[in-house]
């Protein structure tokens, strides 16, 4: 149940947000994802590419669509750019600490960076940053309450998650 009120209110954020036009299917999609893969990497520690993989052709092709239909060229370049970028910084990152960052994490990082890069260089850097943030406060506060050890792995993928919409939500409406 709350996932489907979650999912509800994550989708007419997107349609306020955008607007009618073919990113808000990009937007919408990605809410989808979002709740599907929190709740999985909540559950299990894994990101699953069934579901990050699709949801990123999808997003781009919408993008792409809206770059057909409106002209917005230069937003879809700079999502483009985005998802490499913050999906090669990942990368990087994974392969420098194996246990601290997931490829499930690098996947999703790079849909981010495709989706928050379409809204602009900004809102990609502050939701990443408002993730780091969320993610850094709630183990704070699981390792105060010996909830959790200093050691123990917690899923990164919701924070990064709740993030992204905190930046979009900062930076209203787009288009």
């Amino acid at each position: 149940m709350l996932s489907a009120v979650v999912l509800a209110v994550l989708l007419c954020g997107a349609v306020l947000l955008t607007g009618a036009r073919p990113a808000t299917l990009a937007l919408g999609w990605a809410a989808a994802a979002a709740v599907v893969l929190a709740q999985v990497d909540l559950a299990v520690h894994r990101l699953p590419d069934r579901v990050t993989v699709p949801a990123a052709a999808v997003c781009a092709a919408a993008l792409l669509a809206d770059a057909a239909v409106l002209g917005t060229w230069p937003a879809l370049l700079r999502a483009l750019l985005a998802a490499a970028a913050a999906g090669g910084v990942a990368l990087l990152a994974a392969l420098a600490a194996p246990s601290g960052l997931g490829l499930g994490d690098v996947k999703l990082l790079a849909l981010l960076g495709l989706v928050l890069g379409w809204a602009g260089w900004g809102v990609l850097l502050a939701g990443v940053f408002l993730g780091l943030l969320s993610g850094a406060v709630v183990s704070l506060v699981l390792v105060a309450s010996r909830r959790a050890g200093w050691r123990t792995a917690l899923p990164f993928g919701p924070p990064l998650l709740l993030g992204a919409v905190l930046a979009l939500l900062i930076e209203g409406p787009l288009g």
